[in-house]
Protein backbone atom coordinates (compact mmCIF):
# COMPACT_ATOMS: atom_id res chain seq x y z
CA UNK A 1 0.00 0.00 0.00
CA UNK A 2 1.29 3.40 -0.94
CA UNK A 3 1.35 6.49 1.23
CA UNK A 4 0.20 8.46 -1.83
CA UNK A 5 -3.42 8.72 -2.96
CA UNK A 6 -4.39 8.51 -6.62
CA UNK A 7 -4.73 12.32 -6.56
CA UNK A 8 -1.20 12.74 -5.19
CA UNK A 9 0.23 10.50 -7.90
CA UNK A 10 -1.78 12.23 -10.63
CA UNK A 11 -0.86 15.74 -9.51
CA UNK A 12 2.82 14.88 -9.39
CA UNK A 13 3.04 13.02 -12.70
CA UNK A 14 0.76 15.36 -14.68
CA UNK A 15 2.57 18.44 -13.37
CA UNK A 16 5.89 17.03 -14.62
CA UNK A 17 4.44 15.83 -17.95
CA UNK A 18 2.61 19.12 -18.63
CA UNK A 19 5.68 21.34 -18.25
CA UNK A 20 6.11 23.31 -21.48
CA UNK A 21 2.97 21.95 -23.19
CA UNK A 22 0.65 24.30 -25.06
CA UNK A 23 -3.09 24.56 -24.47
CA UNK A 24 -3.80 22.32 -27.49
CA UNK A 25 -1.35 19.68 -26.24
CA UNK A 26 -2.83 19.79 -22.74
CA UNK A 27 -6.34 19.47 -24.24
CA UNK A 28 -5.18 16.34 -26.12
CA UNK A 29 -3.77 14.89 -22.88
CA UNK A 30 -7.07 15.66 -21.10
CA UNK A 31 -9.04 13.92 -23.86
CA UNK A 32 -6.75 10.87 -23.66
CA UNK A 33 -7.13 10.77 -19.88
CA UNK A 34 -10.94 11.01 -20.26
CA UNK A 35 -10.89 8.04 -22.66
CA UNK A 36 -8.70 5.99 -20.28
CA UNK A 37 -10.94 6.98 -17.35
CA UNK A 38 -14.01 5.66 -19.22
CA UNK A 39 -12.24 2.41 -20.17
CA UNK A 40 -11.02 1.66 -16.67
CA UNK A 41 -14.41 2.56 -15.14
CA UNK A 42 -15.98 0.04 -17.54
CA UNK A 43 -13.47 -2.59 -16.41
CA UNK A 44 -14.46 -1.92 -12.80
CA UNK A 45 -18.20 -2.16 -13.57
CA UNK A 46 -17.74 -5.45 -15.43
CA UNK A 47 -15.29 -6.87 -12.90
CA UNK A 48 -12.59 -7.26 -15.55
CA UNK A 49 -9.35 -8.34 -13.93
CA UNK A 50 -6.10 -7.54 -15.74
CA UNK A 51 -3.61 -10.32 -16.32
CA UNK A 52 -0.01 -9.79 -15.32
CA UNK A 53 1.56 -12.59 -17.34
CA UNK A 54 2.12 -14.60 -14.17
CA UNK A 55 -0.20 -17.57 -13.64
CA UNK A 56 -2.88 -16.88 -11.03
CA UNK A 57 -1.89 -13.24 -10.53
CA UNK A 58 -4.39 -10.67 -11.70
CA UNK A 59 -4.67 -6.96 -10.94
CA UNK A 60 -7.71 -5.28 -9.42
CA UNK A 61 -8.85 -2.59 -11.89
CA UNK A 62 -10.12 -0.16 -9.23
CA UNK A 63 -6.76 1.49 -8.35
CA UNK A 64 -6.06 2.04 -12.05
CA UNK A 65 -9.52 3.53 -12.54
CA UNK A 66 -8.95 5.84 -9.57
CA UNK A 67 -5.60 6.95 -11.01
CA UNK A 68 -7.06 7.72 -14.45
CA UNK A 69 -9.97 9.65 -12.93
CA UNK A 70 -7.48 11.72 -10.92
CA UNK A 71 -5.24 12.28 -13.95
CA UNK A 72 -8.22 13.38 -16.03
CA UNK A 73 -9.22 15.87 -13.33
CA UNK A 74 -5.66 17.23 -13.14
CA UNK A 75 -5.29 17.59 -16.92
CA UNK A 76 -8.64 19.44 -16.97
CA UNK A 77 -7.45 21.71 -14.12
CA UNK A 78 -4.29 22.59 -16.05
CA UNK A 79 -6.30 23.10 -19.25
CA UNK A 80 -8.62 25.51 -17.41
CA UNK A 81 -5.61 27.29 -15.88
CA UNK A 82 -4.08 27.87 -19.32
CA UNK A 83 -7.42 29.05 -20.73
CA UNK A 84 -8.04 31.53 -17.91
CA UNK A 85 -4.50 32.91 -17.66
CA UNK A 86 -3.81 33.03 -21.39
CA UNK A 87 -0.38 31.45 -20.95
CA UNK A 88 1.20 30.09 -24.14
CA UNK A 89 2.47 26.99 -22.32
CA UNK A 90 2.17 25.43 -18.89
CA UNK A 91 4.89 26.46 -16.47
CA UNK A 92 4.71 24.57 -13.16
CA UNK A 93 6.36 27.45 -11.27
CA UNK A 94 3.46 29.81 -12.09
CA UNK A 95 0.81 27.29 -11.00
CA UNK A 96 0.14 28.33 -7.40
CA UNK A 97 -2.16 25.40 -6.60
CA UNK A 98 0.23 22.88 -8.15
CA UNK A 99 3.21 24.43 -6.39
CA UNK A 100 1.39 24.33 -3.04
CA UNK A 101 0.47 20.65 -3.58
CA UNK A 102 4.04 19.80 -4.57
CA UNK A 103 5.39 21.53 -1.46
CA UNK A 104 2.86 19.76 0.80
CA UNK A 105 3.72 16.43 -0.83
CA UNK A 106 7.44 17.00 -0.26
CA UNK A 107 6.84 18.04 3.39
CA UNK A 108 4.72 14.94 3.96
CA UNK A 109 7.36 12.77 2.32
CA UNK A 110 10.05 14.24 4.59
CA UNK A 111 7.84 13.68 7.66
CA UNK A 112 7.25 10.04 6.69
CA UNK A 113 10.97 9.47 6.04
CA UNK A 114 11.85 10.99 9.43
CA UNK A 115 9.19 8.89 11.18
CA UNK A 116 10.45 5.77 9.41
CA UNK A 117 14.05 6.52 10.41
CA UNK A 118 12.99 7.15 14.01
CA UNK A 119 11.09 3.86 14.04
CA UNK A 120 14.09 1.97 12.63
CA UNK A 121 16.33 3.57 15.29
CA UNK A 122 13.85 2.65 18.02
CA UNK A 123 13.67 -0.96 16.79
CA UNK A 124 17.48 -1.11 16.57
CA UNK A 125 17.77 0.22 20.15
CA UNK A 126 15.20 -2.29 21.37
CA UNK A 127 17.10 -5.14 19.71
CA UNK A 128 20.39 -3.91 21.17
CA UNK A 129 19.00 -3.58 24.68
CA UNK A 130 19.65 -6.61 26.81
CA UNK A 131 17.27 -7.42 29.57
CA UNK A 132 18.18 -10.09 32.06
CA UNK A 133 16.28 -11.55 34.94
CA UNK A 134 18.64 -12.60 37.68
CA UNK A 135 17.61 -14.75 40.63
CA UNK A 136 19.92 -14.39 43.61
CA UNK A 137 20.03 -16.29 46.85
CA UNK A 138 19.67 -14.17 49.98
CA UNK A 139 23.44 -14.46 50.57
CA UNK A 140 24.21 -13.32 46.99
CA UNK A 141 21.71 -10.47 47.21
CA UNK A 142 23.28 -9.29 50.48
CA UNK A 143 26.76 -9.37 48.90
CA UNK A 144 25.48 -7.34 45.95
CA UNK A 145 23.86 -4.81 48.29
CA UNK A 146 27.11 -4.50 50.27
CA UNK A 147 29.12 -3.94 47.06
CA UNK A 148 26.61 -1.32 45.95
CA UNK A 149 26.75 0.37 49.35
CA UNK A 150 30.55 0.46 49.32
CA UNK A 151 30.77 1.90 45.83
CA UNK A 152 27.85 4.31 45.90
CA UNK A 153 26.43 2.57 42.84
CA UNK A 154 23.03 0.94 42.44
CA UNK A 155 22.97 -2.86 42.38
CA UNK A 156 22.17 -2.67 38.63
CA UNK A 157 25.24 -0.49 38.02
CA UNK A 158 27.44 -2.92 39.96
CA UNK A 159 26.13 -5.83 37.86
CA UNK A 160 26.61 -3.84 34.64
CA UNK A 161 30.23 -3.10 35.54
CA UNK A 162 30.82 -6.73 36.40
CA UNK A 163 29.25 -7.83 33.12
CA UNK A 164 31.54 -5.47 31.20
CA UNK A 165 34.55 -7.19 32.78
CA UNK A 166 33.48 -10.76 32.03
CA UNK A 167 36.08 -12.63 30.02
CA UNK A 168 35.55 -15.80 28.06
CA UNK A 169 38.25 -18.36 28.50
CA UNK A 170 39.09 -21.63 26.74
CA UNK A 171 36.09 -23.87 26.24
CA UNK A 172 33.71 -20.96 26.77
CA UNK A 173 34.26 -20.71 30.51
CA UNK A 174 33.53 -17.32 32.02
CA UNK A 175 35.65 -15.57 34.57
CA UNK A 176 35.13 -12.27 36.32
CA UNK A 177 38.21 -10.48 37.64
CA UNK A 178 38.07 -9.18 41.18
CA UNK A 179 35.76 -6.20 41.55
CA UNK A 180 37.38 -2.94 42.61
CA UNK A 181 34.93 -0.11 43.37
CA UNK A 182 37.23 2.55 41.98
CA UNK A 183 37.92 0.71 38.70
CA UNK A 184 35.08 1.03 36.16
Amino acid sequence: MSIWSAQDVARDSVRRQAAGLTLAQVADKAAEAARRERETATDVRHGTRHRTGLPGLEIDPQPLADTWAAKHAEWRRIETLLETTGQAAYEPETDTAGTRWAREREEYREERLAASAAHRDHVREQRAAVSTHLSLTPVQAAALQRAAGHTGLTPEQVLARLAARVETGPGGTLSVPAFHPDHP
